[in-house]
């Protein structure tokens, strides 16, 4: 059952029909969902904490009630539950054992980032939240270098400016849009050049979904294809060249790429850490 992303009035009356005769609600943080509940003027049936840390050990308190014929909802924070949000465990094991599995639409943070942002709406790919870790942002990012849609994603503001960075290594010149705090009071798009990301200010808050448009130039080659560039060039020069000199020859051969970053993806496979 998708929830409002901030503004109670975009909560839909077959939303607050189902909240009314469900016997249980399961949602990522009852605090937050009682007070929503609260502020649309519904008296909340019970909650039952169903998150990414809990979900396994719930799943299975779920489906007994499910089997015995409870009615249950579940939530996320705000917007679509199973969009970047816990569920999916649930809504497959219920459809494993015929169980009936019903959406409530409603608001969904991508959707409406690419409603107003501006950007080409389609194609477009959602990535979910981005990993932590900067290597794990580049194989993902890399990944989808050569999709020629538009591709969304949402992140934490303490990590967003890190995020911008890889992205704009990996992906080129390209239109891109913050949108914060979608719905509510101090919703704001910010429009911007992804090679000029350095100018924004570091001072952002609220929740973020980031769009970034199709790529506008020659497209950078994946981590698979540099990869087994790089191992034809050690092959070929009969592994005589150093790291460096491989790098600078596969810069030649491989658009997109710096000879650093070749460098550094020939001393993280040495390393055995990619």
């Amino acid at each position: 059952m998708a929830t409002p992303l901030g503004n109670p009035g975009d909560f839909s009356p077959r939303a607050r029909e189902i909240v009314q005769r469900a016997d249980a609600v399961l949602c990522e943080d009852t605090r937050r969902t009682g007070l929503l509940f609260s502020q649309c003027g519904l008296t909340a049936p019970r909650l039952v904490s169903f998150h990414d840390r809990n979900e396994e050990t719930r799943l299975e308190e779920a489906l007994r009630r499910l089997r015995e014929g409870a009615e249950l909802a579940l939530v996320s924070d705000a917007g679509t539950p199973l969009v970047a949000d816990p569920g999916y465990r649930l809504v497959r094991a219920c459809r494993a054992e015929g169980i009936a599995v019903s959406p409530v639409p409603g608001p969904s943070a991508p959707v409406a980032a690419l409603s107003a942002a501006g950007l080409p709406p389609l194609p477009y790919t959602f990535l979910g939240f981005l990993p932590r870790d900067d290597a794990g942002r580049r194989q993902t990012l890399s990944a989808f270098a050569r999709t020629p849609g538009s591709l969304v994603f949402f992140e934490r503001k303490d990590r967003l400016r890190a995020s911008l960075a890889v992205a704009a290594a990996l992906l080129g010149p390209r239109e891109a849009a913050i949108c914060r705090e979608l719905t509510k009071t101090h919703e704001e798009f910010i429009l911007f050049r992804l090679e000029d990301f350095d100018e924004l200010s570091s001072e952002l808050l609220g929740e973020v979904t980031v769009i970034l448009g199709p790529p506008e130039e020659e497209l950078r080659a994946d981590v698979a294809e540099a990869r087994a560039c790089l191992r034809r060039l050690a092959a070929s020069s009969g592994q005589r060249l150093r790291p460096k000199e491989l790098a600078r020859q596969a810069h030649a051969l491989l658009p997109g790429w710096s000879i650093k970053e070749l460098y550094e993806l020939l001393t993280d496979d040495e390393d055995g850490t990619s």
